[in-house]
């Protein structure tokens, strides 16, 4: 396919997503767990607008800060569109006479740099439709042809951190094509809370746990046996843990592995602490069985071995 129509496929379908985020879904958490829905989206407008000035010859330098912070206003489909069209009519004038522009890396070929945000609106597009439960109508053309173009660049992209680790097991070439980018097709809403969940039990902070869980949320204990206690609401769970912290030496919660599927979680972990003053430490190994609500955690029950 030809390049300046891929990256203006690829681009249609995420100003389409962006037009169907609601007013109450900017702050939704999204695949890329430093971003929420409007962050996500200010990230891709900001590589079009960008666009523009690296096609006319511009330098990074130059443009400098003049893109930096928010770039969507107060009507962030609008401002999408007009980015979007800006970047492609840069890219039709530019890539027919062979244009290069100077990226971080260097200079680089207008087609590659093409194909780069290309592949960027395609897997950002998919990152945006299951943010607001929407669906992600992944052009087969246009995976097609992305899947060919990173399948010689996928090493580069992990190795300089762009993506992460990859996931398989998919037998669709869009699955596997997000599989590719670091991304489980089967993400949801929950799993941002429960990898935020996760390292908020690492770092100790009660806070942070509670940020993550619902205003309603229960949490069932590992002991007394057989049952464990049940603690149900915010402020009767916040208790349970903020007395864990204080009363265990040097707590450490570490989290070994975790799977989400639609609306249930579960999660394999090792407490530990200090048992003594020669640096022994104790541990325990578990397991949570979470139920997810709107993004947060609803339901924890713990289970411990022995």
């Amino acid at each position: 396919m030809d390049v300046v129509e891929l990256h203006r496929r690829a681009v249609a379908e995420f100003v389409r997503q962006v037009a169907a985020v609601r007013a109450d879904q900017w702050g939704a958490p999204t695949p890329c767990p430093d971003w929420d829905v409007r962050e996500l989206v200010n990230h891709v407008v900001g590589e079009e607008r960008w666009t523009v000035p690296l096609m006319a010859g511009r330098t990074i330098s130059e443009v400098g800060s003049s893109l930096d912070g928010d770039l969507l206003g107060d009507d962030p489909a609008a401002a999408a569109d007009q980015a979007a069209r800006a970047a492609q009519d840069a890219l039709a004038e530019g890539i027919p006479r062979d244009a290069t522009v100077q990226l971080s890396y260097g200079e680089e070929s207008a087609a590659e740099y093409a194909y780069q945000l290309a592949a960027d609106h395609l897997v950002h597009g998919w990152d945006l439709a299951v943010a607001i439960g929407g669906t992600a109508q992944l052009d087969p053309e246009v995976v097609e042809a992305v899947s060919a173009w990173f399948k010689d660049r996928e090493e580069l992209y992990r190795g300089g951190g762009a993506i992460g680790a990859r996931v398989d097991g998919f037998s669709s070439a869009s699955d596997s094509l997000i599989g590719a980018f670091g991304r489980d097709p089967a993400w949801t809403p929950g799993h941002t809370a429960v990898a935020l969940l996760g390292a908020a039990f690492g770092a100790g902070d009660v806070d942070a746990i509670m940020a993550q869980m619902t205003d309603d949320c229960v949490f069932e204990s590992t002991s007394p046996a057989p049952d464990g206690a049940r603690y149900e609401g915010a402020e009767a769970v916040r208790e349970q843990w903020r007395k864990l912290f204080a009363e265990t030496p040097d707590p450490l919660f570490e989290t070994e592995e975790w799977v989400v599927r639609g609306d249930r979680a579960i999660v394999r972990w090792k407490f530990s602490w200090a048992s003594g003053d020669d640096g022994e430490r104790g541990h325990v190994r578990g397991v949570d069985v979470m139920r997810l609500r709107d993004g947060k955690v609803a339901e924890k029950l713990s289970y411990v071995k022995g």
